[in-house]
């Protein structure tokens, strides 16, 4: 089954063909095994011989592409991933009608943490996959970014904030309205 995986706000399709033990990464094989840890969201990842503990939640709804959505924390770093396969890609081609997505929209907590930093100004335009806000989560830093452009609207919380799984964090408004 081949997946097309695009990594964060990055406009760059990585192509994964899985065939039994072995990975195809853009044409790339590779030998690889995923083995979940019991009674935690950790997986053991052997890829090409390298052992990595990842970290993986699936994140709420499907991304502007369509696909399954996944935050994934790997040696301190967090990376959000859209994954559709080939078959919905398929889809996606005949159809040729994709989304389009205003500028509204609420960013809400994925994990319970705590508010660290706030990358934004209530007011302030926001380009989608801007910075908004990051989130302490499981020892790992967690910048949570804008879904799509638009306006800070309102910002819910303040740094050093507790949140829970699905807190509102912030809340997005259209950038329709011509500057002022």
């Amino acid at each position: 089954m081949k997946y097309y995986i695009r990594m964060g706000a990055s406009p760059r399709i990585v192509e994964i063909e899985v065939e039994g033990g072995r990975v195809i990464v853009n044409g790339e094989p590779h030998e690889a095994h995923l083995a979940p840890v019991p009674g935690t969201q950790l997986y053991h990842l052997l890829l090409g011989g390298q052992s990595w503990t990842v970290a993986a939640q699936a994140l709420t709804g499907p991304g502007d592409g369509g696909g399954a959505r996944w935050a994934l924390g790997a040696v301190g770093e967090r990376v959000e991933v859209e994954a559709v396969d080939e078959r919905a890609r398929a889809i996606q081609a005949l159809t040729s009608h994709r989304e389009v997505k205003h500028g509204g929209g609420v960013v809400r907590a994925p994990m319970p943490g705590l508010v660290v930093r706030l990358e934004v100004q209530e007011g302030q335009r926001v380009a989608a996959g801007a910075p908004l806000i990051v989130v302490e989560a499981m020892k790992m830093e967690n910048e949570l970014r804008a879904p799509r452009a638009g306006r800070v609207a309102k910002i819910h919380v303040k740094r050093g904030a507790a949140v829970e799984r699905g807190a509102v964090l912030v809340t997005l408004s259209d950038t329709t309205e011509p500057e002022r």
